[in-house]
């Protein structure tokens, strides 16, 4: 059954308690696969199909996977009888988005929340997938990685992505140290990590579906931006009070900006330093997740120790 009714959302939201960590992966166990937003065809799953059977895993793609309806893969109504399809097969542990692209923020109002909640499992993604990730992280731990389609990019991501995303889906420890970025600004902090693609998140603001910022290491990427929109966003962000609220900020790949004649005179990473070093918020620049060649996973969710030096910094999730 497919629900409409925000007092329902509302309600179940506020009956929560906690946040679940679903299961891990085990041998044997199903991952589904679906398409939540833009259709894609047989030949770009494929390849993400046969490395998870060589893993020891079971593939389930849900009916309307190879659906079409414009850009999209199917109608919303389609699309939501998907998730509903893969959540309520017990085999199944973890759901990939197929890709993204625009349409995941369609299905928001359509969704069986207590379905969901009632059904643990990963679900997987990442860009337009984020408006998922902010939704299902009001009550589960959800993972921000690599998707099928990355295997088939027109710059595939890497297999070293893949290989952190499978262990951390079988529940592997991550600590990940990254080189320091001149725009980094030192300190330690703990909180839960949320956040997305910048321009999804934009576009929740307001909204019952937006992350919760409070306390929050809040991670940023985005693509195939004008360097103005990307300040229109995080002006956004300051006059929400976003940057006061936030404990600490990851920023990875801000991949293929656009600028205008007249050049902005900045760059993304430029414009989002600007405006959160105001606020003496500890923050990590250049980490490897976004749209480019690695896309380490993210578990959003998990409190998480965010601990920048000058020269490193660290990110632990556990």
């Amino acid at each position: 059954m497919i629900r409409r009714d925000g007092f329902y959302f509302i309600f179940t939201f506020a009956c929560m308690s906690g946040i679940i960590t679903p299961p891990w992966l085990q041998k044997g166990d199903a991952v589904g696969i679906i398409a939540p937003a833009r259709k894609v065809v047989p030949e770009e799953i494929a390849p993400f199909a046969a490395l998870v059977r060589q893993e020891g895993y079971r593939v389930v793609e849900a009916d309307n996977l190879y659906g079409s309806d414009s850009q999209f893969s199917g109608s919303v109504e389609a699309r939501l009888c998907d998730i509903q399809q893969v959540f309520m097969d017990r085999e199944v542990k973890a759901v990939f988005a197929a890709r993204g692209g625009y349409g995941a923020a369609q299905l928001l109002p359509g969704m069986d929340w207590e379905l969901v909640r009632e059904n643990p499992k990963w679900m997987v993604g990442f860009s337009d997938v984020t408006a998922l990730h902010a939704a299902i992280g009001k009550f589960m731990e959800t993972l921000h990685g690599v998707m099928p389609y990355s295997m088939v990019m027109e710059e595939p991501q890497d297999a070293t992505s893949f290989r952190h995303l499978l262990e951390t889906l079988r529940g592997d420890r991550k600590e990940y140290h990254v080189a320091g970025h001149p725009l980094d600004l030192p300190g330690e902090v703990a909180g839960r990590l949320t956040g997305g693609n910048l321009s999804v998140l934009y576009s929740l603001a307001g909204t019952r579906y937006e992350p919760e910022y409070e306390g929050s290491i809040l991670f940023l990427e985005d693509i195939d931006e004008y360097l103005y929109h990307i300040d229109r966003m995080v002006t956004n962000f300051e006059l929400r009070d976003i940057f006061k609220k936030i404990a600490g900020l990851v920023v990875g790949d801000f991949s293929g900006m656009h600028d205008n004649s007249v050049p902005f005179g900045r760059n993304a990473l430029e414009i989002i330093a600007e405006k959160v070093h105001k606020y003496n918020v500890p923050a990590m620049f250049g980490f490897p997740a976004g749209h480019k060649k690695s896309n380490f996973p993210l578990i959003f969710g998990r409190v998480s120790t965010l601990t920048i030096e000058r020269g490193s910094g660290t990110l632990r999730m556990y």
